[in-house]
């Protein structure tokens, strides 16, 4: 039975998605899980594959990878791609040095879907699409599609390519997150038309709901207050190196921007874990930033969160799909009262 309170909480519904609505995973005496949702920006350095899914094995979470599709080429084969506006075999981030580190990285990513963690598209080259077309985007959704669809031929190791891959490759990409951040009306329509569930490509003033309109979720990643004067600053790693060093490498600062970062995700999280409760999203990238400041903070806070009672750290698919549930839920709830 649902809290005679429902009633009240699907009032403060936000976007389809019921603040404090109980899904079949939610005792109905208690509030809701609070959601820690963690992504990582590029998926491409082979170590850190392997640290973040061992932090993930000893934290019980489970992240999203949004992959950048450069990296499943070598410079020997870069010519096959063109992004926009862009000279045939240019990427802003790179390529794979060779096939050797590609099929180390494919192994990863099959791994890693295989324990649970969500795979998405953070496109190819890593340009800032603010002003492609619909038409333009699709075309480097295409060039993502195929590259992984392919990646293990390419590769020279067609024999090693699990059965299933293909399926995953061309059908079970759900989710987006648009390189810089930069999206638009022209790169909504193009996810839609692509197959998309989801994107991940805004910013909110804070921790907020997704928003959902037919179908199709937004997340944003949140602004959270952090060091001595608690200015907003975006929830993601890389803003924090811009915030503490200006975006210059200071390993000599390193402990003390671990702590300030650690401080700011804790408050961030016990403001919610206290409150409404709404799902706590932050962004990393597999580059270990001022002396891998960022990534022990978030193993810390990992470490400290994750076994709370009422807390799941889930992947941005999961955290979709269980909104959704909490959603149907409370509506089939409403249609009772």
């Amino acid at each position: 039975m649902f809290r005679s309170s429902l009633s009240a909480v699907l009032a403060f519904s936000f976007a389809g998605f019921p603040a404090l609505a109980q899904s079949p995973q939610d005792p109905a005496d208690k509030a809701p899980a609070q959601l820690v949702v963690v992504s990582f920006d590029g998926a491409h350095d082979n170590r850190l594959w392997t640290q973040s899914r061992e932090m993930a094995r000893r934290t019980g979470a489970h992240f999203t990878y949004f992959l950048s599709c450069t990296f499943l080429m070598t410079k020997e084969n870069r010519k096959s791609y063109q992004a926009p506006h862009h000279p045939r075999g240019k990427s802003n981030v790179g390529f794979a040095p060779d096939n050797k580190d590609v099929v180390t990285r494919l192994e990863h990513i099959w791994q890693a879907r295989a324990e649970g963690h969500d795979i998405g598209s953070h496109a190819c080259g890593h340009f800032d699409g603010a002003k492609w077309s619909t038409e333009e985007w699709k075309q480097e959704f295409d060039f993502f599609r195929n590259t992984l669809r392919d990646a293990w031929q390419n590769a020279g190791v067609p024999e090693r390519e699990p059965v299933e891959w293909r399926n995953f490759a061309e059908k079970d990409i759900a989710g987006f997150r648009a390189p810089y951040l930069s999206s638009g009306p022209a790169l909504t329509q193009a996810l839609r038309d692509f197959g998309f569930r989801y994107d991940a490509s805004q910013v909110s003033k804070g921790p907020v709901l997704p928003t959902e309109s037919d179908g199709f979720v937004h997340f944003s990643l949140p602004l959270i207050p952090e060091g001595p004067s608690a200015r907003p600053v975006i929830g993601m790693d890389y803003n924090l190196f811009v915030r503490h060093s200006r975006g210059i490498e200071d390993k000599k600062n390193s402990a003390v921007f671990e702590e300030r970062t650690l401080s700011a995700f804790r408050a961030a999280f016990d403001e919610q874990y206290a409150g409404d409760r709404i799902p706590l999203q932050l962004g990393f990238h597999f580059v270990a930033m001022n002396g891998g400041a960022y990534w022990r903070a978030l193993d810390r806070f990992l470490t400290e969160v994750c076994s709370k009672p009422g807390v799941a750290c889930v992947s941005q698919r999961e955290a979709m799909d269980i909104l959704a549930e909490r959603t149907k839920a409370a509506r089939a709830a409403s249609e009772t009262l």
